[in-house]
């Protein structure tokens, strides 16, 4: 039977005055944390997300990584792995038409209130908590004809059947009425009392929803927390990539990203047109689907991925490169040792934080080759990238290409030696799928 959950109090003037500060500088820098997504699904359960919180704060926090996110459909209390139930879901919603976590999922959300315990316990590890939804407004508040808080609005007169997600039927369209941006602007100021600092929002970008993004983006500035903003999933047009960077914090380029080869190299292909839009906000990579994944998750069963150590090389390299987001998808204590040192290189973090004018210099022939510059101290950095299957490759690059001269020291990041001083031009035989990056100083 479905249960209605009373709302918590409306959240304080202190936090839900008007936003005194420009949404992008809540991201100077890439985002870094964990998501549940790939190893759990819907079906994430508290006692996991607190589980990967305290190895976060014990073995990642001191690198940057610190956002701990609550993947999809939290409010429903008879999810399913593999998919999604959508035969007999019981939601959890509120007389306001908001969800609310479900208790027998995360039991420290019992009498109303929602992810407040489980942000602060977030919080005292000194790390930040997000949570994801979908766009748009519960079927089951429209059924009800819920009221919309704070007004003379109900849910029956905010919705629209128009563009409905093709893949998951909880909500419907939140249409350009009268009450609707009192709708978003409501479940932001709850978010804001529960203490949520990053939110993953999906179905936002195909077809891309201009006029709801413009409302989200409206809300979260309106309830005076620094809520991080992801949009989700990809592949966002390149034609809205403006409109993107100045509504979100970062943006999906491509649908979810799973542990196989070719996921990796579409990835590659569509980040070609994304270049240009790297920073201050940031074109968004999907989740990294290494370590432990689909414990309970949408494909395959419970696994350490499927990418060979080399492949595992090539997609942390260019994500960092690219100075993607990085959210980790598998589940952090199940980590082995490999999986924990792709995290925590602390070169190629720096290089991820601070780097800057990141570039494609070609991607042609299966050799892809990137650069980008440290402006704090000058450093120039390069990833080439073998991108065959069945071959080795010499993959060469003019230094002139890099506006270098002169003699250069060369430092391989991952194995972490330094190669023979260079003057003119570099080049690398790569294995099939394998990768090198390197520091030229």
């Amino acid at each position: 039977m479905k249960r209605m959950m009373l709302s918590l109090a409306i959240c304080g003037s202190a936090i839900c005055g008007s936003a005194q500060t420009d949404f992008r500088s809540w991201t100077a820098t890439p985002p870094m944390g964990w998501n549940s997504w790939d190893c759990y699904g819907p079906t994430v359960e508290e006692h996991e997300v607190k589980a990967n919180a305290d190895y976060m704060a014990q073995h990642l926090k001191p690198f940057g990584w610190e956002y701990i996110v609550v993947d999809i459909r939290w409010f429903v209390e008879n999810d399913k792995a593999g998919g999604y139930n959508q035969t007999d879901p019981r939601y959890v919603v509120d007389e306001y038409g908001r969800y609310f976590p479900a208790v027998n999922r995360f039991p420290s959300a019992v009498s109303g209130q929602g992810f407040k315990p489980l942000a602060d316990y977030v919080h005292s590890k000194g790390l930040k908590f997000g949570v994801h939804i979908m766009r748009g407004i519960p079927r089951q508040a429209v059924e009800k004809k819920l009221p919309v808080k704070g007004t003379p609005y109900t849910a029956d007169q905010i919705y629209s059947t128009d563009l409905l997600c093709k893949w998951l039927g909880d909500n419907y369209t939140i249409a350009d009425k009268p009450g609707a941006q009192e709708y978003y602007s409501s479940i932001f100021e709850l978010y804001a009392s529960w203490g949520v600092d990053f939110i993953k929002i999906d179905d936002l970008s195909r077809p891309y929803h201009k006029k709801e993004i413009e409302m989200i983006r409206k809300a979260i500035d309106r309830c005076g927390r620094p809520i991080v903003l992801s949009m989700s999933p990809g592949e966002t047009p390149v034609s809205e990539a403006q409109h993107a960077a100045t509504h979100a914090n970062m943006w999906r380029m491509v649908d979810d990203v799973w542990d196989t080869w070719a996921h990796l190299t579409h990835l590659m292909d569509v980040a070609q047109s994304w270049y240009p839009y790297i920073s201050p906000t940031f074109p968004d990579c999907d989740m990294i689907p290494l370590g432990r994944i689909s414990i309970r998750g949408e494909r395959g069963k419970d696994r350490m991925t499927r990418l060979t150590k080399d492949e595992q090389y090539s997609l942390m390299t260019f994500f960092t490169i690219f100075r993607s987001p990085l959210m980790f998808g598998g589940d952090l204590p199940s980590n082995d040792e490999f999986t924990l040192s792709l995290l925590t290189n602390r070169e190629i973090l720096s290089m991820h934080r601070e780097s800057s004018e990141v570039k494609q210099l070609f991607h042609e022939d299966g050799k892809l080759a990137v650069t980008s510059k440290n402006a704090h101290n000058g450093d120039t950095y390069l990833a080439l990238f073998n991108l065959k299957d069945d071959e080795n490759q010499h993959i060469s690059v003019n230094f002139n290409d890099l506006k270098l001269t002169g003699m250069h020291k060369i430092t391989d990041l991952w194995n972490k030696k330094n190669l023979e001083k260079s003057a003119g031009s570099i080049t690398v035989n790569l294995k099939p799928h394998a990768c090198i990056l390197l520091k030229i100083e």
